[in-house]
């Protein structure tokens, strides 16, 4: 019962955070309609779909299972949010499993990475040599690659399999380059922003609710 009166609580404090998010994610979604306006490939062309196919050859990019309708998800390298400051954009938009593009969710969203500048790498170096036993992403590791010495193999081979596709796309990372020195900064203030005008708003709606006859 504690668990589930936790449970209950918890969701009842990220809703308010749901709508921040939802305006950061908007909010980078225009910004990269704008950046990537005159780019020759297109996030949602044939040619940006035969690289991604070409690349990773129908599999995870992290955990290297296939892919199929059931499985699969649109996966964004850079996660959409306050924290990693991602694009909708050829180079950071790619097909995952959905079990790991779950488990990413957790370096995407934290404040600060140990051990990368990114959540995508950071995710694929949870290979259980870096972290206490009790973090929970080496664990989903443990149990997609049980040996150890497998394990360290495959990760390191899918996180450089990555970094060499993001190396096709140098307008991605000249535009990360200049937009990341400012938009943690303006995004962290439009996410605060956001949630003291939902409350402020909700407040006052109350107010006139009550007076309601």
């Amino acid at each position: 019962m504690t668990d589930a009166i936790s449970q209950l609580r918890s969701a009842t404090r990220r809703a308010k955070s749901d709508v921040a998010n939802k305006l950061v994610s908007m909010f980078l979604h225009e910004l990269s309609r704008r950046v990537g306006r005159d780019w020759r490939i297109r996030i949602d062309g044939s040619e940006y779909e035969s690289l991604v196919r070409d690349h990773f050859g129908g599999l995870c990019p992290y955990c290297s299972r296939p892919l199929d309708d059931a499985t699969a998800i649109i996966e964004h390298l850079d996660g959409l949010n306050r924290r990693r400051a991602g694009l909708h954009l050829p180079g950071n938009v790619l097909v995952a499993c959905r079990k790991c593009n779950s488990e990413k969710r957790r370096d995407d969203a934290a404040g600060a990475l140990s051990l990368a500048a990114s959540g995508w790498e950071s995710f694929l170096l949870h290979d259980g040599s870096r972290c206490g036993r009790a973090c929970a992403t080496c664990g989903y590791w443990t149990k997609v690659w049980p040996d150890e010495g497998k394990r360290q193999e495959h990760m390191h081979e899918n996180l450089e399999r990555i970094r060499s596709f993001r190396r096709k796309f140098p307008e991605l990372e000249a535009a990360l380059r200049t937009l990341h020195a400012a938009l943690p900064s303006l995004l962290g203030k439009l996410y605060t922003d956001c949630q003291l005008f939902a409350e402020k708003e909700i407040k006052f709606l109350l107010e006139k609710f009550g007076e309601t006859p």
